[in-house]
This record gives C-alpha cells, sequence and structure tokens, in this order.
C-alpha cells in the first residue's frame, strides 16, 4: 500500500513510542519523512533506521523558532509538505493542589504549545499542497481522567480544542486537522510511569503495564504500530472527508462502564 507516494510528512516526538511508529509507516507507504527529537542524535538515529529519504530534524518544539527552523528545513529537503503529525509529548503527575506552577506550564509549553507552533509554522506549506493533514495526538485523558493527572489531562482536552479549531479555519484551504486519543500504549513514556507505580524492575513495571491492559476490555496495553495506523489513515486519501473530529484508540476503554454485573448475571 503506498497511499503517501510522492507525500512529504513531519512527525513531532518522532523518536520514539507513537511518533516513531508513525514515522515508520508513514515512509513503509511511500512518504518522505522528517523526524522531529529534541537531541540532534535522537533525530539522526531515527531517521537512520527509518532509511529511505528520512531525515532527522532535531528542535525544542515548545520554542517558535526552533520548531519554525525545522519545518523550513524539511520543506528545503523535499520542497514541500503535505503531512504534519504532532507526538512530541510529556506525562507529569499531581493533582491541582499537588502541581507547582512550573509542572503545569512545562506540560502545556510541549503538549499544547508544542503542537500550536509546529502547526503554525506548517500551515503556510500545508495550504500550498491541497490535501494538507495534520493529526494530532492526544490521549483518552481529554475526555476523562484518573487521579494526579490534571496538567496532562487537561493539556490533552486542549489539544482536542486546537484541532477542532484548526479544522475549522483550515477548512477552505482543504486542509483536514484531526486528533486520535490512545487509551495506554506501551511506548517508553508508559514504561517510565509504571515504573513510579512499582518497585522499579523489569518484572515490576511489566507486571503493573499488564495491570493496566487488564482495564481496557481488550484486555492489554496498545502497541505504538496500532495507533499509527489510524494516525496514517487520518492522514492520507482516503480519510478525505474526515476532519475536526478526535478518534478512540482505546480498546474499548471508554465504552466500559467500572461498574459490571456478576459473571454469572447472565444465566440466570
Amino acid at each position: 500500500m503506498d497511499e503517501h507516494s510522492g507525500r512529504v510528512a513531519l512527525v513531532t516526538g518522532g523518536a520514539s513510542g507513537i511518533g516513531r511508529a508513525v514515522a515508520e509507516l508513514l515512509a513503509a507507504r511511500g512518504a518522505s519523512v522528517a523526524v522531529n527529537a529534541l537531541r540532534d542524535d535522537e533525530a539522526a538515529e531515527a531517521a537512520g533506521s527509518i532509511g529511505g529519504s528520512a531525515i532527522g530534524v532535531a528542535a525544542d518544539v515548545s520554542d517558535g523558532a526552533s520548531i519554525a527552523a525545522a519545518v523550513e528545513k524539511t520543506v528545503q529537503a523535499f520542497g514541500k509538505l503535505d503531512v504534519l503529525v504532532t507526538s512530541a509529548g510529556i506525562q507529569r503527575y499531581g493533582s491541582v493542589a499537588g502541581t507547582d506552577e512550573k509542572t503545569w506550564d512545562d506540560v502545556f509549553a510541549v503538549n499544547v504549545k508544542g503542537a500550536y507552533l509546529a502547526a503554525r509554522a506548517a500551515i503556510p506549506h500545508l495550504r500550498r499542497s491541497g490535501s494538507g493533514a495534520v493529526v494530532l495526538v492526544s490521549s483518552v485523558q481529554a475526555r476523562v481522567t484518573q487521579t494526579d493527572v490534571a496538567a496532562y489531562s487537561a493539556s490533552k482536552a486542549a489539544l482536542n480544542a486546537v484541532a477542532r479549531s484548526m479544522a475549522v479555519d483550515e477548512a477552505r484551504y482543504g486542509i483536514r486537522v484531526n486528533a486520535v486519543c490512545p487509551g495506554s500504549v506501551d511506548t517508553p513514556m508508559l514504561r517510565r510511569s509504571a515504573g513510579l507505580f512499582s518497585d522499579g524492575s523489569a518484572d515490576g513495571v511489566q507486571q503493573t503495564i499488564e495491570a493496566w491492559g487488564r482495564s481496557h476490555p481488550l484486555g492489554r496495553v496498545a502497541q505504538p504500530a496500532e495507533v499509527a495506523e489510524v494516525v496514517a489513515f487520518l492522514a492520507g486519501p482516503r480519510a478525505s472527508f474526515v476532519t475536526g473530529t478526535d478518534v478512540l484508540v482505546d480498546g474499548g476503554l471508554l465504552a466500559a462502564l467500572s461498574v459490571a454485573l456478576p459473571d454469572d448475571a447472565g444465566t440466570k
């Protein structure tokens, strides 16, 4: 399947986790891909692993000049830009009362401002594409929340609102904008979180991830490639009439009530 053949994509946060899976899949389906990471070595390693025409473009997404330079480097290398995927994100724990101001600002600087700055720099090029697409990687926690994730949850809800606003504003230019909202995904970020809620050993982390997986009706956490499939679809021509929405990729997590009937309820 070469549905992205001839297209050019920039993926922020593309060196690991969901972003890397997206970059790999878009490249496999024909796109030229610029992989963004905070550090040069991370971006170069990811691009080298992908191969083909992939390039690394290091930038701090929370710095307007930095991410704008990465966008320009992408356009200089490939001549245009058709797809922007914003996957850079950070997770911090704490309630509103327990989150200091700097932590709150740090989360919003990367998760929300980073997406805004990347999109602001990319939009002039996406308008010229004629079939531009933006996909923001959000979270189920844009809609519901756990305890002690106030900044993260709020940032993801804001990200969904940004997607809707951009979709309405840019529709006249043929740009589609959507968000994806994954449940738990086996990424380095999730494993770092699991380390905080376990003894930190490899076995402890794995057991915690498996326990979190059991809260999803499908009984497991997702793999990054499963989320990447949805991102690639939304970024491609088969989703030509899909814009302004957020798509759950959560293994049924938000479909299930936390209160379950007894196991034998259906037999009586």
